[in-house]
Protein backbone atom coordinates (compact mmCIF):
# COMPACT_ATOMS: atom_id res chain seq x y z
CA UNK A 1 0.00 0.00 0.00
CA UNK A 2 1.33 3.65 -0.74
CA UNK A 3 2.22 5.94 1.84
CA UNK A 4 -0.28 8.56 2.08
CA UNK A 5 2.17 11.55 3.77
CA UNK A 6 1.34 14.35 2.07
CA UNK A 7 4.60 16.44 1.24
CA UNK A 8 5.07 20.19 1.37
CA UNK A 9 5.29 20.74 -1.91
CA UNK A 10 2.20 18.40 -2.88
CA UNK A 11 0.44 20.70 0.23
CA UNK A 12 1.66 24.09 -1.66
CA UNK A 13 0.77 23.15 -5.06
CA UNK A 14 -2.57 21.75 -4.02
CA UNK A 15 -3.65 25.57 -1.99
CA UNK A 16 -2.43 27.46 -4.63
CA UNK A 17 -4.09 25.88 -7.55
CA UNK A 18 -7.06 25.50 -5.80
CA UNK A 19 -7.72 29.06 -4.28
CA UNK A 20 -6.00 30.69 -7.26
CA UNK A 21 -8.39 29.41 -9.54
CA UNK A 22 -11.37 30.16 -7.16
CA UNK A 23 -10.21 33.91 -6.60
CA UNK A 24 -9.59 34.62 -9.66
CA UNK A 25 -12.89 33.22 -11.87
CA UNK A 26 -14.71 34.07 -8.99
CA UNK A 27 -13.38 37.45 -9.28
CA UNK A 28 -13.56 38.29 -12.97
CA UNK A 29 -17.10 36.77 -13.26
CA UNK A 30 -18.47 39.25 -10.45
CA UNK A 31 -16.91 41.85 -12.34
CA UNK A 32 -18.73 40.89 -15.23
CA UNK A 33 -21.99 40.10 -13.11
CA UNK A 34 -21.53 43.84 -11.74
CA UNK A 35 -20.62 45.38 -15.38
CA UNK A 36 -24.11 44.21 -16.09
CA UNK A 37 -25.94 45.18 -13.70
CA UNK A 38 -26.29 42.71 -11.14
CA UNK A 39 -29.32 41.50 -13.58
CA UNK A 40 -31.01 37.92 -13.14
CA UNK A 41 -29.88 36.70 -16.21
CA UNK A 42 -26.69 37.60 -15.96
CA UNK A 43 -25.79 35.58 -12.28
CA UNK A 44 -27.77 32.77 -13.26
CA UNK A 45 -27.07 32.04 -17.45
CA UNK A 46 -23.81 34.18 -17.40
CA UNK A 47 -26.04 36.50 -19.88
CA UNK A 48 -26.48 33.76 -22.12
CA UNK A 49 -23.92 34.30 -23.98
CA UNK A 50 -21.90 30.70 -23.26
CA UNK A 51 -20.05 28.97 -26.42
CA UNK A 52 -20.08 25.59 -27.61
CA UNK A 53 -16.45 24.38 -26.41
CA UNK A 54 -17.62 26.18 -22.63
CA UNK A 55 -20.86 24.16 -22.73
CA UNK A 56 -19.12 20.90 -23.87
CA UNK A 57 -16.70 20.79 -21.37
CA UNK A 58 -18.60 22.21 -18.53
CA UNK A 59 -21.76 19.58 -18.96
CA UNK A 60 -18.46 17.22 -18.61
CA UNK A 61 -17.17 18.31 -15.69
CA UNK A 62 -20.66 19.01 -13.91
CA UNK A 63 -21.74 15.14 -14.54
CA UNK A 64 -17.61 14.12 -13.61
CA UNK A 65 -16.39 16.06 -11.05
CA UNK A 66 -18.67 15.93 -8.25
CA UNK A 67 -19.10 12.20 -7.52
CA UNK A 68 -17.82 10.12 -10.77
CA UNK A 69 -14.59 10.91 -10.50
CA UNK A 70 -14.14 8.95 -7.14
CA UNK A 71 -17.33 6.52 -8.00
CA UNK A 72 -16.42 5.08 -11.13
CA UNK A 73 -13.09 4.17 -10.13
CA UNK A 74 -14.49 2.48 -7.01
CA UNK A 75 -16.78 0.58 -9.18
CA UNK A 76 -14.64 -0.57 -11.53
CA UNK A 77 -12.84 -2.43 -8.44
CA UNK A 78 -15.94 -3.66 -6.95
CA UNK A 79 -17.88 -4.23 -10.20
CA UNK A 80 -15.70 -4.06 -13.44
CA UNK A 81 -16.32 -2.06 -16.72
CA UNK A 82 -20.61 -2.50 -16.26
CA UNK A 83 -20.50 0.85 -15.07
CA UNK A 84 -19.24 2.50 -18.15
CA UNK A 85 -23.14 1.81 -19.50
CA UNK A 86 -23.72 4.84 -17.78
CA UNK A 87 -21.37 6.89 -20.06
CA UNK A 88 -22.43 5.72 -23.69
CA UNK A 89 -25.81 5.52 -22.66
CA UNK A 90 -26.20 9.26 -22.19
CA UNK A 91 -24.00 10.20 -25.12
CA UNK A 92 -27.38 9.10 -26.88
CA UNK A 93 -29.91 10.73 -24.62
CA UNK A 94 -27.87 14.13 -25.44
CA UNK A 95 -28.80 13.25 -28.84
CA UNK A 96 -32.70 13.30 -27.96
CA UNK A 97 -32.32 16.62 -25.88
CA UNK A 98 -31.13 18.54 -29.09
CA UNK A 99 -33.32 17.18 -31.35
CA UNK A 100 -36.32 17.85 -29.52
CA UNK A 101 -36.09 19.89 -25.42
CA UNK A 102 -33.56 22.08 -25.94
CA UNK A 103 -35.03 23.70 -29.18
CA UNK A 104 -38.16 24.29 -27.13
CA UNK A 105 -35.88 25.76 -24.29
CA UNK A 106 -33.86 27.97 -26.05
CA UNK A 107 -37.41 29.29 -27.89
CA UNK A 108 -39.00 30.27 -24.86
CA UNK A 109 -36.10 31.51 -23.67
CA UNK A 110 -36.69 29.48 -20.63
CA UNK A 111 -34.46 29.84 -17.02
CA UNK A 112 -35.25 26.54 -15.98
CA UNK A 113 -36.43 23.08 -16.76
CA UNK A 114 -39.30 23.61 -14.92
CA UNK A 115 -40.96 25.90 -16.64
CA UNK A 116 -41.59 23.70 -19.74
CA UNK A 117 -43.88 21.99 -17.35
CA UNK A 118 -45.73 25.52 -16.64
CA UNK A 119 -45.63 26.35 -20.22
CA UNK A 120 -46.98 22.52 -20.62
CA UNK A 121 -49.37 21.63 -17.75
CA UNK A 122 -49.72 24.84 -15.72
CA UNK A 123 -48.05 26.64 -12.67
CA UNK A 124 -48.62 23.94 -9.76
CA UNK A 125 -46.76 21.69 -12.50
CA UNK A 126 -43.69 24.17 -12.32
CA UNK A 127 -43.55 24.57 -8.60
CA UNK A 128 -44.23 20.45 -8.04
CA UNK A 129 -40.94 19.60 -10.20
CA UNK A 130 -39.02 22.53 -9.22
CA UNK A 131 -39.89 21.09 -5.37
CA UNK A 132 -38.26 17.99 -6.35
CA UNK A 133 -35.52 19.66 -8.22
CA UNK A 134 -34.50 21.66 -5.14
CA UNK A 135 -35.06 18.49 -2.57
CA UNK A 136 -33.00 16.08 -5.21
CA UNK A 137 -30.47 18.70 -5.74
CA UNK A 138 -29.43 19.27 -2.21
CA UNK A 139 -29.91 15.83 -0.97
CA UNK A 140 -28.19 13.96 -3.74
CA UNK A 141 -26.17 15.65 -6.17
CA UNK A 142 -24.57 17.81 -3.64
CA UNK A 143 -24.39 15.47 -0.23
CA UNK A 144 -22.92 12.81 -2.84
CA UNK A 145 -20.19 15.79 -4.19
CA UNK A 146 -19.16 16.39 -0.48
CA UNK A 147 -18.95 13.46 0.33
CA UNK A 148 -16.54 12.35 -2.60
CA UNK A 149 -14.66 15.20 -1.86
CA UNK A 150 -14.56 13.96 2.07
CA UNK A 151 -13.03 10.37 1.05
CA UNK A 152 -10.18 11.94 -0.55
CA UNK A 153 -9.26 14.05 2.04
CA UNK A 154 -10.05 11.78 4.23
CA UNK A 155 -7.64 8.92 3.24
CA UNK A 156 -5.26 11.61 3.02
CA UNK A 157 -5.57 12.64 6.58
CA UNK A 158 -7.36 9.90 8.60
CA UNK A 159 -7.51 11.95 11.59
CA UNK A 160 -9.73 14.76 10.27
CA UNK A 161 -13.57 14.10 10.90
CA UNK A 162 -15.28 13.85 7.57
CA UNK A 163 -17.93 16.43 8.83
CA UNK A 164 -15.07 18.53 8.86
CA UNK A 165 -13.97 18.14 5.29
CA UNK A 166 -18.05 18.59 4.28
CA UNK A 167 -18.53 21.86 5.94
CA UNK A 168 -15.52 23.29 4.87
CA UNK A 169 -15.75 22.35 1.05
CA UNK A 170 -19.67 23.47 1.52
CA UNK A 171 -18.69 26.41 2.73
CA UNK A 172 -15.40 27.41 0.15
CA UNK A 173 -18.07 26.73 -2.63
CA UNK A 174 -21.48 28.36 -1.20
CA UNK A 175 -19.33 31.87 -0.97
CA UNK A 176 -17.51 31.41 -4.13
CA UNK A 177 -21.11 30.59 -6.39
CA UNK A 178 -22.47 32.88 -3.85
CA UNK A 179 -20.68 35.70 -5.36
CA UNK A 180 -19.86 34.64 -8.85
CA UNK A 181 -23.17 32.92 -10.27
CA UNK A 182 -22.88 30.70 -13.73
CA UNK A 183 -19.88 32.33 -15.13
CA UNK A 184 -17.64 31.43 -12.70
CA UNK A 185 -18.91 27.81 -12.73
CA UNK A 186 -18.38 27.68 -16.40
CA UNK A 187 -15.37 29.24 -16.90
CA UNK A 188 -14.04 27.09 -14.13
CA UNK A 189 -15.22 24.06 -15.54
CA UNK A 190 -12.82 24.49 -18.60
CA UNK A 191 -9.82 24.33 -17.01
CA UNK A 192 -10.86 21.72 -14.63
CA UNK A 193 -12.12 19.35 -17.81
CA UNK A 194 -8.37 19.84 -19.33
CA UNK A 195 -6.93 18.63 -16.19
CA UNK A 196 -9.34 16.10 -15.43
CA UNK A 197 -8.73 14.12 -18.92
CA UNK A 198 -5.24 15.27 -18.33
CA UNK A 199 -4.30 13.88 -14.65
CA UNK A 200 -6.53 10.53 -15.46
CA UNK A 201 -5.07 9.60 -18.59
CA UNK A 202 -1.75 9.86 -16.74
CA UNK A 203 -2.98 7.71 -14.17
CA UNK A 204 -4.70 4.81 -16.19
CA UNK A 205 -1.22 4.86 -17.86
CA UNK A 206 0.98 4.23 -15.31
CA UNK A 207 -1.10 1.84 -13.81
CA UNK A 208 -1.45 -0.38 -16.63
CA UNK A 209 2.46 -0.10 -16.94
CA UNK A 210 2.36 -1.08 -13.37
CA UNK A 211 1.14 -4.43 -14.20
CA UNK A 212 3.03 -7.87 -15.00
CA UNK A 213 0.74 -7.78 -18.13
CA UNK A 214 -3.01 -7.42 -18.85
CA UNK A 215 -3.45 -11.50 -18.54
CA UNK A 216 -3.32 -10.93 -14.71
CA UNK A 217 -5.96 -8.82 -14.38
CA UNK A 218 -7.87 -11.52 -16.59
CA UNK A 219 -7.01 -13.79 -14.16
CA UNK A 220 -7.41 -11.81 -11.06
CA UNK A 221 -11.28 -10.46 -11.94
CA UNK A 222 -14.46 -12.62 -13.34
CA UNK A 223 -15.50 -13.16 -16.84
CA UNK A 224 -18.18 -10.43 -16.51
CA UNK A 225 -16.25 -8.03 -14.84
CA UNK A 226 -14.68 -6.86 -18.52
CA UNK A 227 -18.14 -7.12 -20.05
CA UNK A 228 -20.63 -4.23 -20.55
CA UNK A 229 -23.32 -6.62 -20.70
CA UNK A 230 -24.24 -8.71 -18.09
CA UNK A 231 -26.34 -11.25 -16.95
CA UNK A 232 -30.09 -10.64 -16.38
CA UNK A 233 -29.26 -11.92 -12.90
CA UNK A 234 -26.35 -9.73 -11.69
CA UNK A 235 -27.04 -7.45 -8.65
CA UNK A 236 -25.55 -4.41 -9.97
CA UNK A 237 -26.10 -3.49 -13.72
CA UNK A 238 -28.23 -6.81 -15.19
CA UNK A 239 -28.26 -6.49 -18.92
CA UNK A 240 -32.30 -5.68 -18.99
CA UNK A 241 -31.86 -3.06 -16.47
CA UNK A 242 -29.99 -0.96 -19.17
CA UNK A 243 -33.70 -0.70 -20.32
CA UNK A 244 -35.31 -0.38 -17.49
CA UNK A 245 -33.48 1.58 -15.01
CA UNK A 246 -29.96 3.30 -17.23
CA UNK A 247 -32.07 4.86 -19.49
CA UNK A 248 -34.96 6.17 -17.90
CA UNK A 249 -32.38 7.90 -15.27
CA UNK A 250 -30.07 9.35 -18.04
CA UNK A 251 -33.30 10.97 -19.49
CA UNK A 252 -34.19 12.64 -16.05
CA UNK A 253 -30.23 13.37 -15.81
CA UNK A 254 -29.56 14.98 -19.13
CA UNK A 255 -32.80 16.54 -19.76
CA UNK A 256 -34.73 17.62 -17.10
CA UNK A 257 -32.43 18.23 -14.27
CA UNK A 258 -31.47 22.00 -14.15
CA UNK A 259 -28.02 21.62 -12.67
CA UNK A 260 -26.95 20.02 -15.64
CA UNK A 261 -28.67 21.64 -18.37
CA UNK A 262 -28.15 24.85 -17.05
CA UNK A 263 -25.07 25.60 -18.99
CA UNK A 264 -27.22 24.56 -22.37
CA UNK A 265 -29.92 27.25 -21.26
CA UNK A 266 -27.27 29.90 -21.57
CA UNK A 267 -26.15 29.13 -24.94
CA UNK A 268 -25.56 32.05 -27.46
CA UNK A 269 -27.31 29.93 -29.74
CA UNK A 270 -29.13 26.81 -30.39
CA UNK A 271 -26.17 25.81 -32.28
CA UNK A 272 -23.49 26.69 -29.72
CA UNK A 273 -26.08 24.41 -27.27
CA UNK A 274 -26.13 21.71 -29.91
CA UNK A 275 -22.83 21.26 -30.77
CA UNK A 276 -21.71 21.59 -27.02
CA UNK A 277 -24.09 18.92 -25.83
CA UNK A 278 -22.78 16.75 -28.72
CA UNK A 279 -19.06 17.62 -27.49
CA UNK A 280 -19.90 16.69 -23.95
CA UNK A 281 -21.20 13.34 -24.74
CA UNK A 282 -17.56 12.67 -27.00
CA UNK A 283 -15.86 13.32 -24.09
CA UNK A 284 -17.79 10.94 -21.68
CA UNK A 285 -16.64 8.34 -24.14
CA UNK A 286 -12.85 8.03 -23.17
CA UNK A 287 -13.88 7.38 -19.81
CA UNK A 288 -14.00 3.81 -19.75
CA UNK A 289 -10.35 4.26 -20.11
CA UNK A 290 -9.08 7.11 -18.00
CA UNK A 291 -11.75 6.59 -15.25
CA UNK A 292 -13.26 3.14 -14.61
CA UNK A 293 -10.57 0.76 -15.90
CA UNK A 294 -7.55 1.82 -13.65
CA UNK A 295 -10.04 1.02 -11.01
CA UNK A 296 -10.27 -2.13 -12.47
CA UNK A 297 -6.43 -2.76 -12.63
CA UNK A 298 -6.59 -2.08 -8.91
CA UNK A 299 -7.62 -5.23 -7.80
CA UNK A 300 -4.55 -6.55 -9.36
CA UNK A 301 -2.64 -3.86 -7.66
CA UNK A 302 -4.27 -2.97 -4.24
CA UNK A 303 -6.52 -6.29 -3.46
CA UNK A 304 -7.33 -5.99 -0.09
CA UNK A 305 -8.67 -2.40 -0.27
CA UNK A 306 -11.38 -2.32 2.19
CA UNK A 307 -13.43 1.10 0.32
CA UNK A 308 -13.77 0.76 -3.19
CA UNK A 309 -14.52 4.30 -3.28
CA UNK A 310 -10.69 5.51 -2.38
CA UNK A 311 -9.04 3.54 -5.07
CA UNK A 312 -8.19 6.92 -7.19
CA UNK A 313 -6.37 8.58 -3.98
CA UNK A 314 -4.78 5.22 -3.47
CA UNK A 315 -3.52 4.87 -7.45
CA UNK A 316 -2.51 9.01 -7.38
CA UNK A 317 -0.29 8.39 -4.38
CA UNK A 318 1.71 5.37 -5.28
CA UNK A 319 1.89 6.24 -9.03
CA UNK A 320 2.61 9.77 -9.01
CA UNK A 321 5.51 11.55 -8.00
CA UNK A 322 5.48 14.46 -5.51
CA UNK A 323 4.29 17.86 -7.13
CA UNK A 324 2.38 16.48 -9.72
CA UNK A 325 0.28 14.22 -7.42
CA UNK A 326 -0.66 17.63 -5.54
CA UNK A 327 -1.63 18.94 -8.94
CA UNK A 328 -3.72 16.10 -9.58
CA UNK A 329 -5.28 16.01 -6.26
CA UNK A 330 -5.92 19.89 -6.39
CA UNK A 331 -7.68 19.26 -9.98
CA UNK A 332 -10.14 16.98 -8.59
CA UNK A 333 -10.58 18.58 -5.28
CA UNK A 334 -10.91 21.85 -7.53
CA UNK A 335 -13.69 19.89 -9.78
CA UNK A 336 -15.39 18.61 -7.16
CA UNK A 337 -16.23 22.25 -6.00
CA UNK A 338 -17.46 22.96 -9.17
CA UNK A 339 -20.29 20.12 -9.64
CA UNK A 340 -21.15 21.31 -6.01
CA UNK A 341 -21.04 24.81 -7.49
CA UNK A 342 -23.00 24.24 -10.20
CA UNK A 343 -25.55 22.19 -8.23
CA UNK A 344 -26.09 25.40 -5.75
CA UNK A 345 -26.45 27.67 -8.39
CA UNK A 346 -28.89 25.52 -10.18
CA UNK A 347 -30.87 25.07 -6.78
CA UNK A 348 -30.11 28.91 -5.87
CA UNK A 349 -32.04 29.00 -9.78
CA UNK A 350 -34.94 27.00 -9.13
CA UNK A 351 -35.77 28.90 -5.99
CA UNK A 352 -35.79 32.45 -6.90
CA UNK A 353 -36.95 32.05 -10.94
CA UNK A 354 -39.64 29.18 -10.18
CA UNK A 355 -41.31 30.37 -6.69
CA UNK A 356 -40.15 33.70 -5.98
CA UNK A 357 -40.83 35.38 -9.52
CA UNK A 358 -44.04 33.01 -9.82
CA UNK A 359 -45.26 34.19 -6.56
CA UNK A 360 -44.31 37.73 -6.68
CA UNK A 361 -43.92 38.68 -10.13
CA UNK A 362 -43.04 42.53 -9.46
CA UNK A 363 -39.86 41.47 -7.86
CA UNK A 364 -37.04 43.50 -9.21
CA UNK A 365 -34.15 41.74 -11.51
CA UNK A 366 -31.29 43.08 -8.43
CA UNK A 367 -33.50 41.71 -6.50
CA UNK A 368 -34.24 37.98 -7.60
CA UNK A 369 -30.32 37.89 -7.67
CA UNK A 370 -29.70 38.69 -3.89
CA UNK A 371 -32.43 36.21 -3.35
CA UNK A 372 -30.60 33.74 -5.38
CA UNK A 373 -27.44 34.12 -3.41
CA UNK A 374 -28.98 33.28 -0.23
CA UNK A 375 -31.16 30.24 -1.44
CA UNK A 376 -27.29 29.92 -2.34
CA UNK A 377 -26.01 29.60 1.29
CA UNK A 378 -28.85 27.96 2.40
CA UNK A 379 -29.00 24.74 0.08
CA UNK A 380 -25.07 24.65 1.25
CA UNK A 381 -25.86 24.15 5.06
CA UNK A 382 -28.78 21.50 4.16
CA UNK A 383 -26.26 19.65 2.07
CA UNK A 384 -23.18 19.40 4.33
CA UNK A 385 -25.81 18.29 7.34
CA UNK A 386 -26.91 15.33 4.95
CA UNK A 387 -23.35 14.32 3.29
CA UNK A 388 -22.29 12.02 5.60
CA UNK A 389 -25.68 9.90 5.29
CA UNK A 390 -24.31 8.31 2.15
CA UNK A 391 -21.79 6.22 4.00
CA UNK A 392 -24.46 4.05 4.86
CA UNK A 393 -24.23 2.10 1.44
CA UNK A 394 -21.31 0.51 0.04
CA UNK A 395 -20.39 2.60 -2.48
CA UNK A 396 -21.15 6.44 -3.86
CA UNK A 397 -22.21 4.88 -6.73
CA UNK A 398 -24.51 2.48 -5.49
CA UNK A 399 -25.75 5.58 -3.12
CA UNK A 400 -26.33 7.59 -6.74
CA UNK A 401 -27.92 5.10 -8.93
CA UNK A 402 -30.41 3.47 -6.76
CA UNK A 403 -32.32 6.55 -5.00
CA UNK A 404 -32.49 7.96 -8.82
CA UNK A 405 -33.71 4.82 -10.20
CA UNK A 406 -37.04 5.67 -7.12
CA UNK A 407 -37.65 9.00 -7.53
CA UNK A 408 -36.94 9.58 -11.36
CA UNK A 409 -39.36 7.68 -13.34
CA UNK A 410 -42.81 9.89 -12.63
CA UNK A 411 -40.62 12.88 -14.20
CA UNK A 412 -39.57 10.63 -17.04
CA UNK A 413 -43.10 9.89 -17.51
CA UNK A 414 -44.76 13.77 -17.29
CA UNK A 415 -42.26 14.82 -19.73
CA UNK A 416 -41.98 12.24 -22.12
CA UNK A 417 -46.24 12.36 -22.42
CA UNK A 418 -46.25 16.33 -22.51
CA UNK A 419 -43.82 16.29 -25.38
CA UNK A 420 -45.08 13.47 -27.57
CA UNK A 421 -48.88 13.24 -26.61
CA UNK A 422 -51.15 16.29 -27.11
CA UNK A 423 -53.69 14.88 -24.79
CA UNK A 424 -51.69 14.55 -21.71
CA UNK A 425 -53.36 16.61 -19.10
CA UNK A 426 -52.46 19.01 -15.72
CA UNK A 427 -54.73 16.65 -13.99
CA UNK A 428 -53.04 13.54 -14.81
CA UNK A 429 -49.20 15.30 -14.54
CA UNK A 430 -49.79 16.91 -11.17
CA UNK A 431 -51.07 13.54 -9.73
CA UNK A 432 -48.75 11.35 -11.10
CA UNK A 433 -45.85 13.44 -9.59
CA UNK A 434 -47.08 14.09 -6.57
CA UNK A 435 -47.86 10.31 -6.10
CA UNK A 436 -45.25 8.53 -7.83
CA UNK A 437 -42.33 10.95 -5.91
CA UNK A 438 -43.27 9.90 -2.41
CA UNK A 439 -44.50 6.71 -3.41
CA UNK A 440 -40.77 6.09 -4.89
CA UNK A 441 -39.08 7.72 -1.63
CA UNK A 442 -40.81 5.41 0.65
CA UNK A 443 -40.28 2.33 -1.14
CA UNK A 444 -36.28 3.51 -1.88
CA UNK A 445 -35.97 3.18 2.18
CA UNK A 446 -38.12 0.29 2.67
CA UNK A 447 -36.15 -1.66 -0.22
CA UNK A 448 -32.52 -0.20 0.03
CA UNK A 449 -31.99 1.21 3.47
CA UNK A 450 -33.99 -1.02 5.87
CA UNK A 451 -33.41 -3.92 3.26
CA UNK A 452 -37.06 -4.86 3.89
CA UNK A 453 -37.98 -6.73 0.43
CA UNK A 454 -35.05 -7.71 -2.24
CA UNK A 455 -35.02 -6.17 -5.58
CA UNK A 456 -32.98 -5.11 -8.04
CA UNK A 457 -32.74 -0.95 -8.28
CA UNK A 458 -32.79 -0.64 -12.17
CA UNK A 459 -36.11 -3.20 -12.20
CA UNK A 460 -37.83 -1.33 -9.57
CA UNK A 461 -36.94 1.90 -11.22
CA UNK A 462 -38.43 0.02 -14.81
CA UNK A 463 -41.95 -0.99 -12.97
CA UNK A 464 -42.09 3.06 -11.09
CA UNK A 465 -41.98 4.09 -14.61
CA UNK A 466 -44.78 1.73 -16.02
CA UNK A 467 -47.02 2.29 -13.28
CA UNK A 468 -46.28 6.37 -14.03
CA UNK A 469 -47.17 5.76 -17.56
CA UNK A 470 -50.17 4.40 -16.75
CA UNK A 471 -51.23 6.61 -14.46
CA UNK A 472 -50.62 9.88 -17.10
CA UNK A 473 -52.98 7.60 -19.94
CA UNK A 474 -55.22 6.74 -17.88
CA UNK A 475 -56.11 9.80 -15.47
CA UNK A 476 -55.44 12.38 -18.86
CA UNK A 477 -58.52 9.95 -20.73
CA UNK A 478 -60.48 11.04 -17.75
CA UNK A 479 -60.06 14.63 -17.56
CA UNK A 480 -60.83 17.58 -19.75
CA UNK A 481 -58.52 17.95 -23.07
CA UNK A 482 -55.53 20.64 -22.31
CA UNK A 483 -55.83 23.99 -24.14
CA UNK A 484 -55.27 24.32 -27.30
CA UNK A 485 -52.48 26.90 -26.91
CA UNK A 486 -50.41 23.92 -25.48
CA UNK A 487 -50.17 22.55 -28.20
CA UNK A 488 -47.14 24.58 -29.50
CA UNK A 489 -44.84 22.45 -26.92
CA UNK A 490 -45.94 19.06 -28.34
CA UNK A 491 -43.26 18.00 -30.68
CA UNK A 492 -44.74 17.64 -34.10
CA UNK A 493 -43.13 15.65 -37.61
CA UNK A 494 -43.53 18.55 -39.58
CA UNK A 495 -41.24 20.69 -37.11
CA UNK A 496 -38.48 17.94 -38.59
CA UNK A 497 -39.36 18.34 -41.98
CA UNK A 498 -39.19 22.24 -41.55
CA UNK A 499 -35.75 22.08 -39.53
CA UNK A 500 -34.49 19.72 -42.89
CA UNK A 501 -35.14 22.98 -44.72
CA UNK A 502 -33.40 25.02 -42.40
CA UNK A 503 -30.38 22.89 -42.31
CA UNK A 504 -30.00 22.80 -46.10
CA UNK A 505 -27.86 25.90 -46.01
CA UNK A 506 -25.83 24.42 -43.76
CA UNK A 507 -22.24 23.32 -44.29
CA UNK A 508 -22.41 19.67 -43.36
CA UNK A 509 -19.44 19.72 -40.93
CA UNK A 510 -21.35 22.13 -38.62
CA UNK A 511 -25.11 20.03 -39.13
CA UNK A 512 -25.69 18.72 -35.80
CA UNK A 513 -26.98 15.73 -37.71
CA UNK A 514 -24.23 14.59 -39.60
CA UNK A 515 -22.14 15.32 -35.81
CA UNK A 516 -25.04 13.37 -34.20
CA UNK A 517 -24.69 10.12 -37.00
CA UNK A 518 -20.69 10.94 -35.87
CA UNK A 519 -21.15 9.74 -32.68
CA UNK A 520 -23.52 7.21 -32.57
CA UNK A 521 -21.07 5.26 -34.89
CA UNK A 522 -18.04 5.90 -31.92
CA UNK A 523 -20.62 4.88 -29.40
CA UNK A 524 -21.61 1.46 -31.54
CA UNK A 525 -17.99 0.33 -31.98
CA UNK A 526 -16.94 0.63 -28.24
CA UNK A 527 -20.11 -1.14 -26.95
CA UNK A 528 -19.58 -4.12 -29.59
CA UNK A 529 -16.14 -3.87 -29.08
CA UNK A 530 -16.56 -4.38 -25.15
CA UNK A 531 -19.80 -6.71 -25.30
Amino acid sequence: MPDFSVTTLDLAVFLIYLLGTRIAFGWYSARQTSKSGGDAESYFLSGRNISWPIIGLSFYVSNMSGSSFVAFAGSGYNNGIGVYNYEWIPAVILIFFIVFLLPLYLKEEMFTAPEFLQRRYGTRLRLTFSSFLVLTGIFIDAAASLYAGGTIVQTLYPSIPLWVTIFSAAAIAGIYITFGGLGAVVLNDALQAALIIGGGTTIAVLSFLKLDSWQSVRDRVSPEALHLVKPASDGNLPWPGLITGVLIIAFYYWCTNQYIIQRALGADSLAAGRKGALFAGLLKLPNLFILIMPGVIATVLYPDLQNPDKVFPTLTFDLLPVGLRGLILSAVAAAILSSLEAILNSVSTLVTMDFVRTLRSDTDSQSLTRIGRIATLVAMVLAALWAPQVTRFPTLWQYLQSIFSYVTPPVVAVYLFGLFWRRATSEAAVTTLLVGFPLGVIAWVYVEVLGKFSIQYLYACGILFVLSCIAMTVISLFTPEPSPETEALVWKPRMWQQETEDLKQCPWYSNYRYLSIGLIVLIIVMVVWWW
